[in-house]
């Protein structure tokens, strides 16, 4: 993946009313957002997940050939940057706006209405240097899968919230971003208990990537409710979600990824 790196801008968004409250499919929103400088969106997305040391003493977790072909696989999945002039990735990107806003016209793959889901500006496509397509289509497993959880968090619908909430879309950009580099996916073996722990579900499940997306989205935002945070305690939110996720994933008794905790967070 190219594009992790440096300094970048983020977008709050400010709650006005309890649902997104839409006229027209083409005229304003009802979410304000607001643009700054900070360092825990956009192409500053590094800085969400824990940093290493290259001096970091690290072993590696020998693979069966079943794991190092379903790993190979998703590593060339992670390996494709998001392309704007690629239909495929074009109807991915409809697909999710038809999931997320059902019934409402999209006027344009470039438009303001993006910016209701939680993007930085009014072009998508600039939001997925960090985390590449499988971000998109993390995005849309999620809708398509868990649409009662999707719809929840998007709209904010659970719980006391922030009067400045994290924007949606660009959280879930940093979700799948923050996996990679929790389970050490660009590897070419896993270097952590984790990540070793992973590739045994994901030979057993090809979508347990997707699936882990989307049981990480609802646990952070779990975590953002219990911390009563607001847009500038995201990292924080997001580091005790990887936590909490790390001492899940190593608790004995999990035979699959259904079987962790913070799944039944989820619902359909």
């Amino acid at each position: 993946m190219d594009d992790r790196g440096g300094g970048g801008s983020f977008v709050a968004v400010r709650r006005i009313s309890q649902g997104l409250d839409r006229g027209s499919a083409c005229h304003s929103t009802s979410v304000e957002v607001v643009a700054g400088s900070a360092a825990w969106l956009g192409r500053g997305l590094s800085c969400v997940c824990a940093q290493r040391r290259d001096s970091d003493a690290r072993p590696s977790f020998d693979l069966t050939p079943a794991q190092e072909e379903c790993l190979q696989r998703l590593q060339n999945r992670i390996d494709i940057p998001y392309d704007s002039s690629i239909p495929e990735h074009q109807e991915a990107l409809k697909a999710l706006w038809h999931a997320a806003f059902p019934g409402e016209e999209l006027c344009s793959l470039i438009s303001e209405q993006w910016k209701e889901m939680g993007w930085q500006g009014k072009d998508p496509s600039t939001d997925f240097r960090g985390g590449g397509f499988i971000s998109l289509e993390n995005l849309l497993y999620f809708a398509r899968n868990f649409p009662k959880s999707f719809q929840d968090l998007l709209r904010k619908n659970e719980g006391e919230r922030s009067l400045w909430e994290y924007p949606f879309a660009v959280a879930g950009v940093n979700i799948t971003f923050m996996l990679i580099q929790m389970l050490d996916l660009e590897a070419v073996k896993p270097r952590t208990i984790a990540g070793a722990t992973f590739l045994k579900f994901l030979a057993d499940n090809e979508s347990a990537f997707d699936l882990l997306y989307c049981i990480t989205f609802k646990l952070m935002d779990h975590q953002w409710l219990a911390m009563h945070a607001s847009y500038m305690d995201f990292n924080t939110v997001m580091k005790a979600t990887r936590r909490q996720l790390e001492r899940e994933l190593l608790q004995e008794d999990i035979a699959r990824l259904e079987d962790l905790p913070s799944y039944s967070l989820l619902r359909r």
